[in-house]
């Protein structure tokens, strides 16, 4: 276990406000693409090689990859995490989006019927503001152009946030009512016209990418193909994803046939007794001593990293961000724990690399004990 505090800033989100398409959608959960330029180069990872992320959020690895000429595939449930995904690393003909912003843009607004029965989006948007949401996203869907359509359904998903009294605390929706938002007639233009601007400023080199809908348990890859893995599993007693984005699945996402969230990685406790044998021998009496759904993480954490060392060639490089969890009665070590299974299932867990320190307490106040937010380096 090795302090690196320096690298602690590049495991959050923070460093790709600046970044060119890694700012498209501001995405909490994420690292930086400066954490995985590091962590290529340090693997030596070069064009020919397929880095796979099977926790994929946003892209920001495989977009890292695309920047570097490097095949990757990423895999995600979240269908929000798969869209924007798909959007930030797809090539565009920029002159069929003109085309569109012109037709959009310049198109009269006309009154939409509003006929929203979710009570979050009533009341976290000005009614007039809402109406042109509704009016542009309208527009957008009449787009020919598939691609095209879903760059700038992202654009007025970013306006529409900006032009709402919705506030995202941490896992809380939270509705705040302010004066002077802007209109999103006002701002929309600006927004397509930094996104095309992002798409000239960015370099992209050659190779191939992928992210699509996926179980982190069971991929469906073939055995012995990607040599590394860079990605980030949700963190334990962490399961925000489907609240937090809400307003944008069902505001945009479920107009273009993106399903529902479908949670799983510790999310059924029923299914404990099932697989409890292999979770109970790489830890023995610990396993009784942890929170029932900390046993559900880990036990469906396991199948992942099952699946993550059947996909591996021998000899490939694994880069896992993980925050340790947070119970009222305890810390829960989840970078030990993780490292623990990945050797019961034939991976060499080389090192911890500790990048961040938080407090955990229990009712806002009560210091229970220091969580570590780490990288697990292992190797096949």
């Amino acid at each position: 276990m090795i302090e690196k505090p320096d690298w602690g800033p590049l495991a959050t989100y923070a460093p790709n406000k600046t970044e060119p398409v890694h700012n498209w959608f501001y995405y909490k959960e994420s690292f930086s693409k400066q954490l995985v330029m590091k962590v290529l180069n340090l693997f030596g990872a070069r064009e020919g090689n397929l880095v796979l992320d099977p926790f994929c959020g946003v892209g920001t690895t495989m977009l890292a990859c695309k920047e570097m000429g490097i095949d990757s595939v990423g895999f995600d449930a979240h269908p929000l995490a798969v869209f924007v995904s798909r959007v930030k690393l797809r090539d565009y003909h920029r002159g069929e989006i003109l085309r569109e912003m012109d037709r959009i843009l310049e198109s009269k607004f006309v009154k939409p019927k509003l006929l929203i029965k979710n009570k979050i989006l009533k009341r976290g948007f000005p009614k007039h503001s809402l109406e042109e949401i509704i009016f542009y996203r309208d527009l957008i869907m009449q787009a020919r152009d598939k691609d095209v359509r879903d760059f700038l359904l992202l654009g007025l998903m970013n306006v529409a946030m900006r032009c709402s009294y919705i506030n995202k605390d941490g896992a809380v929706i939270k509705i705040k009512k302010r004066k002077n938002i802007p209109l999103p007639r006002k701002v929309l233009k600006n927004q397509f016209e930094r996104m095309l601007k992002n798409l000239d400023r960015i370099k992209f080199q050659r190779s191939r990418v992928r992210a699509d809908f996926g179980d982190a348990r069971k991929l469906g890859l073939t055995d012995n193909v990607a040599d590394f893995i860079i990605t980030s599993p949700p963190y334990l007693n962490k399961r925000e994803y489907e609240k937090i984005f809400s307003i944008e699945q069902g505001l945009f996402l479920d107009m273009v046939g993106f399903g529902s969230y479908s949670d799983y990685i510790g999310s059924d406790i029923r299914e404990l007794e099932k697989d409890s044998a292999k979770l109970l021998n790489v830890l023995g009496d610990e396993t009784n001593k942890l929170p029932k759904t900390a046993n559900a993480y880990f036990m469906d954490m396991f199948q992942a990293i099952e699946e993550m060392y059947w996909v591996c060639i021998p000899g490939a490089k694994v880069a896992v961000v993980v925050g340790n969890g947070c119970f009222p009665t305890r810390v829960v070590d989840s970078d030990v724990i993780l490292s623990k299974i990945a050797e019961s299932v034939g991976f060499r867990a080389k090192r911890i690399l500790v990048l961040n320190k938080r407090w955990c307490t229990k009712k806002r106040t009560k210091k229970v004990g220091i969580m570590r937010e780490s990288l697990l380096l292992w190797e096949k």
